[in-house]
């Protein structure tokens, strides 16, 4: 079994991201465990904090969870065209918690926005950190929803029978990354 966590960038409760997450599970080939994350409880980065009271336990525990997986999916909004400020702290902070996480750690890279151009930069913007950060980026497939809030269905779920494809293809393709011998 391959597990994979999708990590939303996004804390908005009818998030295009969170639900692109959600629809990443439910598109994950036979074999495949998409388990669905958020940044909910990661205070903003502080040095004074870290240094007093240590690593907080949201962060932790969000560690944890990527590292029960074989590998990580960054599903990332854009702002004002570049990195969501909220998704790079809990990135920052991750970085935090020692050696071993980041390192290697094979990641995908995927978003949803209602602009035309989907997350193509904020995707572009995250390839240095990663970088830096030393990990294994799968760079086989590019996974970018445009006008997805014209995608949804009334419940607020990613509902379009193209994207859906592409979507599942896109995750299988990640999958088969993370099982390569």
């Amino acid at each position: 079994m391959t597990r994979i966590l999708a990590l939303s960038g996004s804390l908005r409760q009818g998030s295009f991201n969170t639900a692109l997450a959600r629809a990443a599970q439910a598109q994950a080939p036979e074999g495949v465990t998409v388990d669905v994350a958020t940044l909910h409880g990661i205070p903003l980065y502080d040095a004074d904090v870290e240094h007093a009271q240590g690593i907080p336990e949201a962060v932790q525990a969000l560690r944890a969870q990527i590292l029960a997986h074989d590998g990580l999916l960054m599903v990332t909004p854009e702002y004002n065209n570049g990195v969501p400020g909220v998704f790079k702290n809990g990135i920052d902070w991750l970085s935090r918690t020692g050696p071993g996480l980041f390192e290697g750690l094979n990641v995908a890279l995927m978003g949803a926005s209602p602009s035309g151009f989907g997350t193509i930069l904020s995707q572009n913007h995250w390839l240095p950190v990663l970088r830096t950060l030393k990990t294994q980026f799968w760079s086989e497939g590019r996974m970018t929803v445009s006008r997805v809030n014209t995608l949804m269905d009334a419940d607020g779920e990613l509902s379009d029978p193209a994207t859906l494809k592409l979507l599942a293809d896109f995750v299988a393709g990640f999958a088969r990354s993370l099982t390569k011998p």
